[in-house]
């Protein structure tokens, strides 16, 4: 009887948690629950006797949108030792994350490792598990660039890039073509060649790419690579930090803070003039599978951000960018070239593009 209470409670816990999750975007995991009405998860769930595969991974999906990694654990370990490709996927997704008390890199990057084995060549046309695997890519290219001592995984970054380029190529991942981009910048695992890899930050960037959009915001901040411009850096990272998925805020946030507390009041000035029309053409909302992926659970609140004078860094939203700028089209001619695909910005956009470096530069 209490199996059977603690099976009806992880299906209808996981339907309600998935419809509302569709529609809700950044909260925590406290405020997601108590927005979607999720009852909290009984104390013995953990100790449930999982009647089926389906059961488990209903109540450890429940769980892990949630943020309740104690109970998620046992219920997608059963599901993955019967080799279901969201268990393996998810549990892979809990234990990789640095902000969980269950952080395991060890297991991550054998269940990430498994999942390129198996699926490697699945039909990229299939929706269902093809960003996963594709996402599953990029991360064990990025356990196999910086290596794992605990289990003797020397670094290597050229496997690496081998597995960022079948993301990339054959799954089309924007994730796989931003970690190439960087990676020829410094030339780590593929040769140097810093045009190629600014084209593809800038082309990634127009598409609405937080972290390409980050990493080049940087770039522009610091001058490296590119003529320093401390404008469009801060346009550039206001307009990602809004919409970066929760694993990765917590690296664009500190551009962000590094940024906007070293901006002179005179940038700031010209940026505010700005960024409601970048966010209307190079801005975009995590997609319904990107948010899912990454979970509610990472979604906790973060300490609150201040430069050293003690000045809080104001954190873009829609309602905050709307404010700023009531005459959008009177400066959209005003878009620096880079983001435009121009020649006179800090690099030239000419001579760069797919059809003047032999195809798509991804197959080079």
């Amino acid at each position: 009887m209490l199996e059977e209470k603690q099976k009806l409670f992880a299906t209808q816990t996981y339907k309600r948690a998935k419809a509302c999750h569709r529609g809700l975007g950044a909260l925590t995991a406290i405020a997601f629950t108590a927005v979607c009405g999720l009852a909290a998860v009984p104390a013995n769930a953990a100790s449930t006797k999982f009647q089926s595969v389906d059961t488990a991974m209903e109540q450890g999906i429940s769980a892990y949108v949630g943020g309740y990694y104690e109970i998620a654990i046992p219920a997608l370990e059963y599901a993955a030792k019967e080799n279901n490709f969201f268990a393996q996927y998810y549990l892979a997704r809990l234990y990789g994350n640095n902000a969980s008390a269950h952080t395991d890199h060890s297991r991550a990057y054998l269940l990430y490792q498994k999942i390129a084995n198996d699926y490697t060549d699945i039909d990229p046309e299939d929706r269902r598990h093809a960003p996963y695997v594709a996402d599953s890519l990029v991360k064990l290219a990025r356990y196999m660039r910086d290596g794992l001592e605990p289990i003797g995984l020397a670094a290597n970054p050229k496997r690496a890039a081998d597995y960022l380029h079948h993301a990339a190529v054959f799954f089309s991942s924007e994730d796989a073509q931003f970690e190439l981009s960087k990676m020829r910048i410094i030339g780590d695992g593929v040769p140097t060649d810093v045009k190629l890899g600014l084209h593809l930050l800038a082309k990634l960037s127009r598409r609405g790419h937080p972290g390409a959009q980050a990493f080049l915001a940087d770039l522009y901040w610091r001058g490296r690579n590119v003529k320093q411009d401390q404008v469009q850096a801060l346009a550039l990272i206001s307009v990602a930090v809004k919409n970066a998925l929760p694993e990765d805020r917590v690296w664009i946030e500190d551009i962000y803070q590094n940024i906007y507390c070293g901006a002179p009041t005179g940038v700031r000035e010209q940026v505010s003039g700005m960024v409601a029309e970048w966010d209307s053409r190079f801005g975009r909302k995590p997609r319904a599978e990107e948010r899912h992926r990454s979970g509610l659970g990472l979604l906790d609140a973060q300490p609150v951000r201040t430069c050293s004078n003690g000045e809080a860094l104001p954190m873009l939203n829609k309602t905050e960018i709307a404010k700023e700028a009531p005459s959008i089209e009177a400066r959209r001619k005003k878009t620096p070239d880079v983001m435009r695909g121009g020649a006179d910005s800090g690099f030239s956009m000419r001579g760069v593009g797919a059809e003047d470096v032999g195809g798509d530069p991804l197959e080079r």
